[in-house]
């Protein structure tokens, strides 16, 4: 399925990029699709039946990107708050669109039972340029934490602190792409003067749980719902995804807090990381949009039910 690329073409093999590398490596990316037109546009029809937010701007040289964060127009202090992320690597796009579908076709169901809070493209720049960094070469997946060296992940940390303590649920929408053997991860190997190391890339669904509270029948839960939708993700010959242990079907975990992942920014005991595979044979991007879209659903649905 996949092949192992060439040395990576900046920088020295063995040693960390310095300025002249990351200012090389920025000069190579181009903007490819437009955040305005496929994402704000989506977030401004949804104006009516929910209200926006804009949590922060990023000024990245010529260009300035409003964050939006979509809220339960009904918000009420006695129901509990579910998170929504997407987009936190720009480059997935099921994570946007998944959540924006999610809003538009199934927010409604939970009027009234818990309040929702979606940022549905936490990485705007990263978007528009199909890459999982920000200009700086620093991954904001990478740094949820205090002092935070990315403006996308402090502006979403800033937005979540009020309702940080009181989240029963945050879904954090992704995919994982034949890019990120070709070219991402090769980028962060140069980028931190260290190796390579294929993993190969998982054909299908999985999940990322949280290793300090893993929540197993929930995790299961939301692949049982997913398995309608499109297939999972089998363990390969080592009974591992992406060199971590598989610990059910289609499940594997981090320690979300120790890695700065976005997962860990709230005290919600439920806690998922959603990986979709949109390069399959067997799946459309309809289906990777519905397949984040379900996960959501089911997941506030498990989480309402053992709350």
């Amino acid at each position: 399925m996949n092949t192992t690329p060439k040395a990576y073409p900046i920088g020295t093999p063995g040693t960390p990029w310095g300025e002249a590398e990351r200012a090389e490596w920025l000069s190579r990316q181009t903007r490819q699709r437009s955040y305005e037109s496929e994402v704000l546009s989506k977030i401004e029809g949804l104006r009516r039946r929910f209200d926006v937010e804009e949590y922060g701007l990023l000024e990245y040289g010529a260009d300035r990107y409003p964050l939006l964060a979509i809220r339960s127009h009904d918000w009420r202090e006695d129901l509990p708050v579910v998170l929504v992320t997407g987009g936190v690597h720009g480059y997935e796009t099921s994570g946007v669109h998944g959540a924006l579908q999610f809003v538009d076709q199934h927010a409604a169901d939970y009027t009234g039972r818990v309040n929702l809070l979606v940022a549905p493209c936490v990485s705007p720049w990263g978007y528009e340029r199909i890459h999982r960094w920000n200009p700086n070469a620093i991954d904001p997946n990478r740094s949820f934490c205090d002092d935070s060296p990315a403006e996308e992940s402090a502006a979403l940390m800033r937005l979540v602190a009020a309702i940080r303590d009181r989240a029963l649920l945050h879904i954090d929408l992704h995919e994982t792409t034949d890019t990120d053997e070709s070219e991402f991860r090769p980028a962060l190997a140069a980028r931190d003067g260290k190796p390579f190391s294929p993993n190969g890339i998982p054909d299908g669904f999985y999940l990322v749980g949280d290793s300090e509270n893993p929540q197993l029948e929930f995790q299961q839960a939301v692949i049982a719902a997913v398995e309608q939708v499109t297939h999972i993700a089998p363990a390969d010959d080592n009974g591992e995804i992406i060199a971590s242990p598989v610990i059910a079907r289609g499940v594997i975990q981090y320690p979300l807090k120790q890695l700065g992942l976005c997962a860990s920014v709230t005290s919600a005991p439920y806690k998922t990381t959603t990986e979709v595979y949109p390069d399959s044979p067997r799946a459309t991007p309809e289906q990777c949009n519905a397949a984040q879209a379900t996960a959501v659903c089911a997941a506030i649905d498990y989480a309402l039910e053992h709350r």
